[in-house]
């Protein structure tokens, strides 16, 4: 059994936690993160730590336990230090660059692909084949960078694609001559 939602969460100096029903707000010198807590958990302050607590063990009580606990640290960590996903594009003539409002895709298509950057996110190029998608919401940041990737998925036969930067790629054979 998981025991990270009894564990305290600490707030670090230059963040403030808030408590508004069941909506928790963190702010932080990267921006302010808020989120909807299960109205079962309890959420509470207590000298510097934010402490949740469930009504019961019961299964569905133990996994929102851990679950609201995991969120909420996710929040204090992403307005302090932030979040960021790298990927690298793999293919002859594939590149990115950077534009205002996202980053402009080529990547073997019959057209230049232009993927919006949403509110909150962050995306930069570097070296023409390096991307870094940097923000302070933990999920957003790992769906923008999955969207992105999904543009134009690594293919097995050539590993060519777009693919998070230290991702494997199972290569297949291929097609044998006649003999």
């Amino acid at each position: 059994m998981s025991r990270i939602g009894r564990k305290p969460l600490p707030v670090p100096k230059g963040v403030e936690v808030s408590l508004a029903g069941q909506a928790v707000t963190v702010k932080g010198p990267k921006g302010s993160l808020t989120q909807q807590v299960h109205p079962e958990m309890k959420v509470r302050l207590d000298n510097g730590a934010v402490l949740v607590e469930r009504p019961s063990d019961a299964r569905q009580h133990r996994a929102l336990h851990g679950l609201t606990r995991a969120l909420l640290a996710n929040m204090v960590l992403g307005v302090t230090q932030g979040y960021f996903k790298r990927l690298e594009l793999h293919g002859v003539g594939y590149k990115a660059e950077a534009n205002p409002k996202g980053v402009k895709l080529v990547v073997g298509l019959s057209h230049p692909v232009d993927f919006p950057a949403p509110p909150g996110i962050k995306i930069s190029v570097e070296n023409n084949t390096q991307l870094r998608v940097d923000g302070i919401d933990k999920a957003l940041v790992g769906q923008v960078a999955a969207e992105l990737r999904k543009v134009r998925p690594p293919e097995p036969y050539k590993g060519k694609g777009i693919r998070y930067v230290g991702e494997h790629v199972r290569r297949k054979a291929g097609k044998t001559g006649a003999k």
